[in-house]
């Protein structure tokens, strides 16, 4: 294998690439990224087993080939090569990296070894615009679980048909998106892992458009020379029918920077509290909201004007989860719904109404 590239170019192509690169591995070629180059490019192609990302390089192919280079190492060398260009060949050290006058080598394993990835999926599929995808993205992944007690968590329900809806939750809140459908092959639901939609995102270029291929519990993208492969959960995802109130005791609509803002600062004196507890005091009456907390370094109590409905309530709930919820929201005026002190809540944008979000109050607290 030999070639010749730009270095910059190198270097963006390889930190797409290394996202996909494994971290705690007992597989090394599994922290590799596999360099393949014909006539048409130069290809590389990352994967840790769930995530596989494929990044097509101009370059002046001198031998094609193929060899494998530990991604992390790659990435950081290349980073330091961007105003070079640079000539990378095989030999017995492993892969002979020149720039300038020097020469340096690297070692290489066997491509032989590397996992074969479907790259031809898309029996079904699905057509948005990139604005909307990239929309209903950024108001759901946040709400998906990071740990591994139950893997489905850390993806996200997408229910496809006429419209898609998104649905996140981490077992503490719950996040629902709903965005329009240029087109699809068929109706069906996915669980997309949270980490491949949010590389799909960074991935898209300039184009109106996306589609989303599937295929025997895969996923497939593709965006100018750039494909992203994953693998979906096949797991039980709950039934938000089931869990998403339909009728509500109190109604609060308030303004939304104006929460965000007494929410805030009334967090600020929760460092340190791993609960970041705030409470919300909803007067009818009065037509008020109360933001306010309480901890070891003092107290806070602001009051807010309210459109209220219904009966009066105090609930106490995860400033964090309320704050992510609201900075989600885009309207001017947001929408709370409560049915009790200890029942899940809901937040929605008073006019639109196709985005919500559901949060677990705390019990008990002051």
């Amino acid at each position: 294998m030999k070639f010749v590239c730009d270095g910059l170019t190198l270097y963006e192509a390889v930190m797409k690439v290394s996202k996909a690169c494994a971290v705690r591995t007992t597989a090394p070629i599994l922290e590799c990224i596999r360099v393949t180059a014909t006539m048409e490019g130069v290809a590389l192609l990352a994967t840790d087993g769930e995530l596989s990302i494929r990044k097509i390089v101009k370059a002046d192919v001198l031998e094609e080939g193929e060899v494998c280079v530990q991604g992390k190492l790659f990435a950081d060398f290349s980073a330091k090569l961007t105003g070079e260009e640079i000539a990378f060949s095989t030999c017995e050290k492993g892969l002979e990296i020149k720039y300038r006058n020097s020469v340096s080598y690297m070692q290489a394993l066997s491509a032989e070894d590397f996992p074969a990835i479907n790259l031809e999926i898309g029996e079904n599929s699905i057509v948005l615009r990139q604005s909307d995808f990239r929309k209903i993205i950024a108001e759901t992944t946040f709400c998906c679980a990071q740990d591994d007690s139950r893997p489905v968590l850390k993806g996200c329900l997408m229910e496809i048909s006429d419209r898609l809806d998104v649905i996140a939750l981490d077992g503490y809140r719950l996040a629902l998106s709903s965005t329009e459908v240029l087109s699809k092959s068929e109706a069906c639901s996915i669980i997309c892992p949270a980490r491949t939609l949010t590389e799909i995102v960074r991935m898209l270029g300039d184009e109106e458009e996306i589609t989303l291929y599937t295929q025997g519990g895969m996923l497939l993208v593709r965006s100018d020379d750039t494909t992203i492969v994953s693998r979906l959960y096949r797991d039980e995802f709950i039934n938000r029918n089931n869990v998403i109130p339909t009728r509500f005791t109190t109604e609060a609509i308030a303004d939304r920077e104006e929460l965000i803002a007494s929410v805030e600062r009334a967090n600020i004196l929760n460092r340190g509290d791993k609960n970041n507890l705030v409470t919300l005091a909803v007067d009818i009456e009065g037509e008020t909201v109360k933001i306010s907390s309480v901890s070891d370094y003092g107290n806070v109590a602001e009051t807010i004007k309210g459109d209220n409905t219904g009966i009066d309530l105090t609930i106490s709930m995860n400033a964090k989860f309320l704050l992510d919820a609201l900075r989600a929201l885009g309207e001017e005026k947001v929408v709370l719904r409560f049915n009790g002190p200890i029942s899940p809540f809901v937040l929605q944008n008073l006019e639109r109404k196709e985005n919500l979000y559901l949060i677990l109050p705390v019990r008990n607290a002051a």
